[in-house]
């Protein structure tokens, strides 16, 4: 028979969904009161029937409190025994790995544990991590989370049932692999407070590890604990913990009504690559301001940014600058990403990392340029010592990381049906050739060629206007993002700017129903 706290932990598991019937379940057990907890109800369970699958059993050794760390470690490791299940310990450098990116103890040791947890539990096939999380925790962390500044996401506090997100830093080669195969992080203790688990575990004689840290109100999170928690129970009609936890469940509530709005317009609204998320801001900025909040923090977990050092401020900003009408604005977030502002355009990417979208589109009064998959700067870097190259006509010729290929074309009748058809094909493209074949008239042309990077003064004149405009103003006017400005090269003849590439050929140069013989170019990397 089920005691008092097992039968709230199966009920609670039950009402989240927290385990399949055959779901190996690792324990997370640190030797505390909660993790102690945690492990013999979670045994209890199973003899129950309450779910059918393996449990097994890890340990981290943060080596913090030199030999009470081994003390605790084999304390976890006699109860494992007692209990018949599978332990595996780690020792994990926290001192080391904090210095050497320099982070805080805290912070160190949460990247390693989890890291160490996600890697053990690929080893033994779990689908599940269980820690021992309860009510005490949850009303620590919403305070937390209030007191440097939060919206109604942060005030459901810790989640009963959460897919890991975090880009935690792997401790051995094989993590990425095996972090992959890990479904989910459970907390069946979320029902309970600390005072149920001590009475549980006192009922039974079980005993438990204290870490004495625990009560330095240096941290944070113990200063919580220890004095604000306290200071607000006086005041507070009834328990402080419970109210705060009724308050995550609203939260809670409320986030899944947002995620379920956010899922719907985020496959037309997001262009994600991996390295860079980019936001169509006539689709965002209608939407809810809560709604908001949720794109922007799926677009930052998308290139890796965690939300530890995120604050509801960082996320009004955001929104603030989605609102401007204008391009090169941008905010640096904490661990190296950035926001920008790019002409209908808001771009999450890492600081340093230029890149273009995957099938982005710059439309303006003469013709479509369709960025290539993949493009980016570095390519242009790899081309910075040269001073041009000239292209062979007919041939192929190499500039650094592109090849420039000629072909003259006679310009007869079934020739320039097949442009135009070309043309037509590619002006009704929504998705994005990658294009970057274009034709000019070959008589119109003063050779020899020359390819080479952007320079400042730069004048042409642009298809489909009416004069002449510096190469910058043009593709400012063109509403071209920066990164992409810094990638374009100049295709000239002895006279005049041919072709900007990728984005506009010169009205100059363009093929006419009189052009006898056309140049067509193609400039690949």
């Amino acid at each position: 028979m089920l005691l008092g706290l097992e039968n709230k932990v199966a009920e609670f598991a039950k009402i989240n969904g927290l385990f399949d019937s055959t779901d190996k379940i690792l324990l997370a057990v640190s030797g505390g009161a909660d993790s102690m907890a945690l492990m013999y109800a979670m045994c209890a369970l199973k003899r129950q029937g309450v779910f059918s699958g393996e449990l097994f059993c890890v340990h981290i050794n943060h080596q913090l409190r030199r030999g009470e760390a081994d003390v605790d470690e084999d304390f976890v490791a006699a109860q494992a025994t007692r209990l018949n299940l599978p332990l595996t310990t780690r020792c994990v450098d926290v001192r080391g790995f904090a210095r050497a990116n320099k982070l805080s103890i805290e912070t160190a040791a949460r990247q390693l544990r989890i890291a160490s947890l996600l890697d053990i539990a690929g080893h033994n096939n779990c689908g599940s991590i269980a820690t021992g999380h309860q009510k005490n925790d949850n009303a620590e962390t919403v305070l937390q989370r209030l007191a440097r500044g939060t919206g109604f996401r942060g005030l459901a506090g810790i989640w009963p049932k959460r897919v890991f997100e975090d880009k935690i830093k792997p401790v051995s080669p094989q993590d990425a692999s095996r972090q992959s195969r890990v479904e989910r992080f459970v907390r069946p203790l979320l029902c309970v407070t600390r005072d149920e688990v001590l009475q549980y575990l006192e009922r039974q004689n079980l005993k438990w590890r204290t870490d004495h840290t625990n009560v330095d109100c240096t941290y944070r999170r113990n200063y919580i604990r220890h004095r604000l928690l306290p200071v607000l129970q006086q005041d507070c009609a009834g328990s402080i913990v419970e109210q705060l936890a009724e308050l995550s469940q609203s939260a809670r509530r409320l986030d899944s009504m947002v995620c379920r709005r956010a899922d719907k317009v985020w496959p037309d609204m997001a262009d994600s690559t991996g390295d860079s998320v980019v936001l169509k801001s006539e689709s965002f900025l209608p939407e809810h301001p809560a709604v908001k909040v949720e794109l922007i923090r799926r677009s930052l977990a998308a290139i890796g940014s965690g939300e530890r050092d995120l604050t509801h401020r960082h996320y009004e900003t955001i929104c603030q600058l989605a609102g401007r009408n204008v391009g090169g604005r941008r905010i640096e977030l904490p661990g190296g990403f950035l926001v920008r502002r790019e002409y209908g355009r808001l771009v999450f990417a890492r600081v340093g990392e230029p890149h273009v979208t995957r099938g982005a589109k710059y439309l303006s009064a003469g013709r479509t340029a369709d960025l290539a998959c993949g493009f980016t700067a570095g390519s242009v870097a790899e081309v910075q010592n040269y001073q041009g190259v000239t292209p062979q006509i007919p041939g192929r010729t190499r500039f650094g990381d592109y090849i420039v290929d000629a072909t003259i074309l006679e310009a007869d009748g079934n020739t320039m049906e097949i442009l135009r058809m070309d043309s037509c094909l590619h002006r009704n493209d929504s998705v994005g050739a990658s294009r970057f074949v274009e034709r000019f008239d070959l008589e119109h042309l003063n050779l020899p060629l020359l390819v080479r990077l952007r320079q400042t003064g730069d004048r042409f004149w642009p298809l489909g206007l009416s004069g002449q405009k510096k190469v910058g103003k043009f593709l400012t006017d063109a509403k071209v993002p920066q990164e992409i400005r810094r990638t374009v090269l100049i295709v000239a003849d002895r006279e005049k700017i041919i072709w900007v590439w990728p984005i506009r050929i010169s009205e100059s140069a363009k093929v006419t129903n009189k052009t006898c013989k056309i140049l067509q170019l193609q400039i690949v990397v």
